[in-house]
């Protein structure tokens, strides 16, 4: 089964059509041609298996509305645009499969949509689904900005404005959320009389019941009403229990994921050296609500923030069989890459997504964000066993690990026992995540009937793999570069004529050789660039275009090669430690610089103190210059007599024949003395 949001281009005779992908319902999937005028249309899934089969039928790997767009360089004027259609359709694109069917979706445009003429409802819908369905799908495009503008539609509707709302919820506050238990639509007529008329006379213009009962009900809150209408315990006991199981919620595989972090129990030490104890990582997971399936980690050593959550989301739709080969580990597609995907909607604490890049995430791809609230901190519980799983199969086996009772006396430190580093932590956590998803056999997962009737054990994978065949498609794909660049962390670099700079490491990237952006540095000065970078691993950081659909990857330059495939916060603690070291080194060689200069005084002293004494009382100036050139030579042979160059070996063992030649020793000088002499008379016979 292919992803939601994939492209395909389908080969006819007639010439190549290109649909994306919108939704699978039962064995029915329903496509766009993305370059079209039609709205949605249907095939079934053995057209799309018969085609790929036989060539017809190709999958696009590259996205061809890829936008990559910071929130903040986006013009205001194409903001409200974007987010003016956004609105008009954001209720009805999530009712699916209806919307995609034309006569139920006229009947939900004019049931949910208002002041937007249906004309250009569904010239919105047609737009978000052919580009991707995101909110950035419905951006203008820009080259086709600057036409004349046509006539404006004319609507006599009231329009809600943020007064209304204001009116709206102060209305519901003082006459619906209380004990009296008034009726949505007494409170509608009791707001009118209020709000809306003037001396008992309704004005012309006033909201309508039915714009008033739907944005009650998209702003409804039920833990509100029930505590209000009824009772706080009320609440407790009959609705908030049915409102917190996540699996209920979740209705399919990739409809909900959660995100949580840990800090992990163990101690680690660093990759540059193990003699520095780093602290304990922190551990970030994805898991997907319905299958309990961990789609995607992340080991870290940055505190729980929207950064350590975003990269384990990055994980969560990337390719797991090339990240299992970046640290070692050889796996299969059907071992973990069957839940690369994104989710519908997140549910995560606040302070993990909270930052930035939330409104890329939002717009880019259409992810709905569902932020834990405090009373509903429960629904998290399924991560935090999975936590409690792993910690009892690993901690009693790791050095370092946390040991809940105190130290007794005499016992060593067991922070003193570290010995992983962050890589092999993480080899650690990926061999659990595996052992999770294809083997746990989960005691607590309860199964619906047909589950049961089809005989599903409760393992993560085969949840996973009954769910993509029998419940409603989730799936989406999305381009991974698309993603991690709306996603990774954001900063400034400072182009100079050493490198492109960037938190004390320095980079080079072709774009940059190919335009001479250091040689311009060194001339006319450096200058900034916005950059996104993974903090696991700083081997590169990459700069963003402005027409944000390309990018340039940056390397680390030759002698920076230390920092390869080295983390942030590795990289950090290794330069704060080597500043610590210059610190401490300064202060001794500051020690060392005086006690040079002490010696040199006293030898000068010395020298004085000699020269003083032996210099002839009386002698002139001029005598004392005018022999230096006699001194010198005289010093000069006295230098050479006491520092004669002498290599001490021992002798050789050479064997004579008394008889030959008499005393050995003798006969040996005799040789040499023959032997200096003939050597003389070739060189005046050459001569």
């Amino acid at each position: 089964m292919l992803p939601i949001n994939s492209v395909i281009l389908y080969e006819t005779s007639q010439g190549k059509i290109y649909y994306r992908i919108l939704y699978y319902y039962k064995d029915i999937i329903y496509l766009i041609d993305i370059y079209g005028n039609s709205m949605p249309i249907t095939v079934s899934e053995t057209f799309i298996q018969s085609g790929l089969n036989d060539g017809t039928i190709h999958v696009l790997e590259n996205e061809p509305y890829m936008i990559i767009k910071d929130e903040e360089a986006i013009p205001p004027k194409h903001k409200a645009i974007r987010d003016k259609a956004y609105n008009a359709i954001k209720e009805i694109v999530a009712i699916e499969p209806d919307i995609y069917i034309a006569e139920k979706r006229a009947k939900l445009v004019r049931e949910y949509v208002y002041n937007v003429h249906e004309a250009t409802v569904m010239r919105y819908l047609k737009r978000f689904w052919q580009r991707g369905m995101h909110k950035n799908s419905l951006l203008p495009d820009y080259h086709n900005c600057g036409g004349k503008q046509g006539n404006k539609e004319k609507n006599n509707t009231f329009v809600i404005t943020p007064e209304t709302i204001k009116i709206f919820n102060t209305a519901l506050n003082r006459f619906y959320y209380n004990s009296s238990r008034k009726t949505l639509t007494l409170t509608y007529e009791l707001m009118i009389k209020e709000y809306f008329s003037e001396n008992g006379v309704v004005n012309d213009a006033i909201p309508t019941l039915r714009q008033f009962r739907y944005w009650f009900n998209k702003e409804r809150s039920i833990k509100k009403e029930v505590s209000t209408r009824q009772s706080p315990k009320q609440y407790e006991l009959q609705h908030r229990g049915l409102t917190g199981s996540s699996t209920e919620e979740a209705f399919g595989p990739g409809a909900i994921f959660q995100i949580d972090a840990t800090v992990g129990d163990v101690y680690l030490v660093s990759q540059y050296n193990r003699n520095w104890i780093i602290g304990r990582p922190v551990i970030y997971t994805v898991m997907d609500v319905f299958s309990r399936c961990v789609v995607g980690i992340n080991i870290s050593l940055e505190g729980p923030s929207w950064i350590g959550a975003s990269i384990a989301l990055i994980n969560a739709a990337s390719d797991k069989v090339s990240f299992c080969r970046k640290y070692g580990i050889e796996i299969g597609n059907d071992e973990w890459n069957y839940c690369s995907t994104l989710p519908e909607a997140i549910i995560a604490d606040r302070g993990e997504l909270e930052g930035e890049n939330i409104e890329s995430l939002i717009s880019a791809f259409g992810i709905k964000i569902l932020n834990t609230s405090p009373y509903r901190g429960d629904m998290k519980g399924i991560i935090e066993r999975y936590f409690n799983t792993i910690n009892q199969h690993t901690k009693p086996f790791m050095p370092g690990a946390i040991k809940s009772q105190y130290r007794e006396r005499g016992e060593q430190d067991y922070r003193l026992s570290a010995a992983l580093d962050l890589r092999q932590f993480t080899q650690i956590i990926i061999k659990c995540v595996l052992y999770h998803n294809n083997h746990h056999y989960l005691s607590n997962y309860t199964r619906s009937e047909d589950m049961i009737a089809d005989g599903v054990e409760p393992i993560p994978k085969l949840i996973w793999e009954w769910g993509v065949a029998n419940r409603t498609g989730r799936l989406r794909t999305v381009d991974e570069d698309l993603l991690k660049l709306n996603l990774l962390p954001r900063d400034k670099a400072t182009v100079t004529q050493h490198g492109i700079k960037f938190k004390g490491m320095l980079f080079g990237s072709k774009t940059s050789l190919k335009e001479r952006w250091f040689e311009k540095a060194r001339n006319n000065g450096s200058w900034k660039v916005d950059i996104s970078y993974d903090p696991r691993d700083m081997s590169f950081i990459y700069i963003k275009y402005e027409d944000g659909r390309k990018f340039d990857k940056c390397f680390l330059l030759e002698h920076q090669s230390r920092y390869k495939e080295k983390s942030i916060e590795e990289v950090t603690y290794l330069m704060e430690y080597e500043k610590m070291q210059a610190k401490a080194s300064k202060k001794a060689e500051l020690q060392n610089k005086i006690d040079l200069l002490n010696d040199i005084e006293e030898i000068i002293e010395q020298a004085k103190e000699e020269t003083k004494n032996e210099v002839e009382e009386g002698i002139s100036k001029k005598r004392r210059i005018q022999n230096i050139r006699d001194n010198r030579n005289f010093e000069k042979q006295q230098e050479r007599k006491q520092n004669i160059i002498e290599i001490r070996s021992e002798e050789p063992n050479i064997v004579v024949e008394e008889k030959a030649y008499g005393n050995a020793e003798q006969n040996l000088v005799e040789l040499l003395l023959k032997a200096q002499k003939k050597g003389k008379d070739r060189a005046g016979f050459d001569t």
